[in-house]
């Protein structure tokens, strides 16, 4: 089988058809080094690991060509290494993947060294290309791909390392890519220096800059629902939408992580990123084309029609024992809580609230789109007060969409009630497992597909449109409220959505269906 086909190995029995039949797998060039740095890191044992693991036993691995590289500070073995990450990959009472994972670490090698001198790397490098050399790899076939489970602060000197002494040799099939994780920068200007020491170093198709919510099934699932279904065509817009919420739900604080958390707050964690990229595919017209570049093209048109957020469109919380943390500072005014709107400023949202909310130790856990049309006029039935009808997209837990809509009580009486048509995968597709979203966006990596990956003029503009905000809440000019934990979040954030146009359902709770 010639270069640029796909080849699916057959050896696994664990393979998920519908996986295969999604992605195809990795093209057959030369052999595949995979290299994870910050291996001994909680990103890299908790999800860089177990993604290359699923992937492995699903088949798109094939250990005849691949080989997996730790690499971090921390004086270690390469048995030392496979022994820390075992327990997070797999129950090894399953005998069958037991033995699957069994075979998987052995794929693994560790190198240690620092992050900022050539030596380390100089071994790092010469492992790879023993790895290479053995699988009969013609020098500038081989594939090497770098996954970065670092803190930003290293990547301008992890980055210069890799470049020094770890590119492919020469360009006859193969490649160099690397992967990095947010947060990008902590404001419009370190984002863009942080870019351009990178962007410095290595094309932008070489640059995989990950958010991993763009790997959730569901919101893989907005541009098919959008576009490939007629009758969402000529609602998605301002005539029909009263106004859309994109929402982010933890019932935990920062369990330890205070001292880190402080220094970015829940706006850079979350909001200016995951439900930023969620709002880009809710609101974004349609591509010309499915090609990565035509819909980030499509994406950053979307943020370049955000206006500047206003003040009294935001309401920031903090919840009562955050700063019992002794790493957190006693004065902290950094929200653990954040709703914020967004207007897009274009033909098709002109005057539709984009609310996004954000918040820690709340009463619930989940994410999801909330899609409110406006109201029925004419109301003959006289119902309008049991809700109007929304269209939620569950991102987690439970995934699921349904459609909130009022139909007639059963009975005698013309009473109405609201109800809903329900789409749960759990009911839907028994049996069929949904995979991680680390798992997609790194086979995308490794098959050079950039879509569910950030651009820098995507980030850039991201960017734009918080940093303002974000500078007034570190001088102190927007207050974080306290709310107790288990609530909802500060009364003012409920005002707020109320203000906006958003109409809560009462007396109607979405509850899944039961397998």
């Amino acid at each position: 089988m010639g270069s640029g086909q796909w080849h699916v190995e057959k050896r696994s029995t664990f393979r998920n058809d519908s996986f295969v039949k999604e992605y195809g797998t990795v093209p057959e060039t030369g052999c595949l080094s995979i290299v994870v740095l910050g291996a001994s890191g909680d990103l890299a044992k908790k999800k860089t690991f177990p993604a290359l693991f699923n992937l492995y036993r699903q088949g798109f691995l094939n250990p005849d060509e691949v080989h997996i590289f730790g690499y971090a500070r921390t004086k270690i073995s390469d048995e030392e290494l496979r022994d820390r990450i075992r327990g997070y990959l797999v129950d090894e009472k399953n005998a069958e993947q037991a033995e699957a994972l069994s075979k998987f670490l052995q794929l693994i090698k560790y190198v240690s060294g620092p992050y900022d001198s050539e030596e380390g790397f100089q071994r790092l490098d010469k492992a790879i290309s023993e790895h290479e050399i053995a699988k009969n790899s013609s020098e500038g076939s081989s594939r090497r791909l770098f996954y970065l489970a670092l803190p930003p602060s290293v990547y301008p000197s992890v980055c210069k390392m890799i470049k020094t002494c770890c590119m492919n040799k020469s360009d006859l099939g193969g490649w160099t890519r690397i992967v990095v994780e947010k947060p990008f920068g902590k404001d419009l200007e370190s984002a863009e220096q942080l870019s351009s020491q990178i962007g410095e170093l290595f094309e932008e198709s070489q640059i995989y800059r990950i958010d991993h919510y763009l790997g959730k099934e569901l919101v893989q699932n907005m541009l098919v629902l959008r576009f490939a279904n007629r009758f969402f065509l000529p609602l998605w817009n301002r005539d029909n939408i009263e106004n859309v919420q994109i929402v982010f739900r933890e019932d935990f604080g920062t369990e330890g992580r205070g001292g880190y958390f402080d220094e970015y707050g829940i706006i850079r964690d979350i909001i200016q990123n995951h439900l930023l990229q969620v709002l880009c595919l809710v609101a974004m017209e349609k591509p010309i084309s499915l090609k990565p570049e035509h819909i980030r093209d499509e994406k950053v048109k979307v943020l370049q029609s955000v206006v500047p957020i206003s003040d009294d469109e935001v309401v920031l919380g903090q919840y009562e024992g955050y700063r019992d943390d002794p790493t957190v500072p006693n004065d902290s005014n950094t929200p653990t809580f954040a709703t914020t709107i967004l207007r897009i400023h274009n033909e098709r949202w002109e005057g539709v609230p984009f609310i996004l909310k954000a918040g820690k130790a709340l009463n619930s856990r989940k994410a999801e789109i909330r899609i409110q049309f406006k109201d029925v006029p004419g109301d003959i039935f006289r119902c309008q007060k049991q809700g109007r009808n929304e269209f939620v997209i569950r991102l987690q837990p439970s995934e699921a969409m349904y459609m909130k809509l009022t139909v007639k009580q059963p009975g005698l009486e013309m009473n109405t009630v609201q109800s809903e048509l329900d789409l749960s995968y759990g009911q839907r597709y028994q049996g069929v497992s949904i995979p991680e979203a680390y798992e997609r966006l790194i086979l995308d990596t490794i098959k050079g597909d950039q879509q569910h990956f950030v651009r820098r003029d995507e980030l850039k503009v991201a960017w734009e449109i918080f940093t303002p905000l974000l500078h007034r809440i570190e001088k102190g000019e927007v207050k974080s409220i306290p709310y107790k934990p288990g609530s909802r979040g500060p009364k003012e954030a409920d005002q707020l959505l109320e203000k906006a146009g958003y109409l809560q359902t009462h007396g109607y709770i979405w509850i899944p269906p039961t397998l």
